[in-house]
């Protein structure tokens, strides 16, 4: 057999090897998203470039994955230009407005993902989130402070997620 064909048949058996080492991961991405819906709720602002959550079918639950939320009002505006217990407030009512939305109450939210701008704060923001969720059995939660979200007047950003029981 000349080089070239032993060459050829070489790169063609990578190529098929390749092929069906990938082909079950692409068939469950394709059956996976048959499971996912998309939710962007009236009662918080109109979304640009993203959903606010994801809700992925989990058999007898669902997984409400949210986009952080911010302090913008249903109608875009900022609650509170350097309020950060405003700003808060208005987080969580987003994230109860999308809880209840899919279905759900505060009681669902598993985790809860903190970005602000100066953690010697905490105590404000952990105020307000004691109104909203279940304090004896308080979500999963990590705090990051950060040097800036996506505009100068955001203070804090908040990403939860929720698990439903289906009814």
């Amino acid at each position: 057999m000349s080089k070239f064909v032993q060459t050829n048949n070489h790169l063609m058996k990578k190529l098929l090897y390749l092929i069906l080492l990938c082909a079950p991961s692409v068939c469950f991405a394709q059956e996976a998203n048959k499971n996912v819906t998309f939710l962007n709720p009236s009662t918080v602002g109109k979304p640009f470039g993203y959903s606010h959550a994801v809700i992925v079918d989990l058999g007898k639950n669902k997984m409400v994955i949210m986009s952080g939320q911010v302090g913008l009002d249903q109608a875009g505006k900022l609650a509170g230009n350097g309020d950060l217990a405003s700003q808060t407030e208005q987080v969580f009512t987003n994230i109860k407005n999308i809880v209840e939305a899919a279905g759900g109450t505060m009681n669902d939210l598993v985790e809860l993902n903190y970005y602000i701008i100066d953690a010697s704060q905490v105590q404000v923001v952990r105020n307000i989130r004691d109104r909203y969720v279940n304090t004896k059995q308080p979500p999963a939660s990590t705090l990051v402070q950060v040097s800036k979200l996506f505009r100068d007047d955001i203070l804090i950003e908040i990403k939860a997620t929720a698990v439903i029981k289906k009814k």
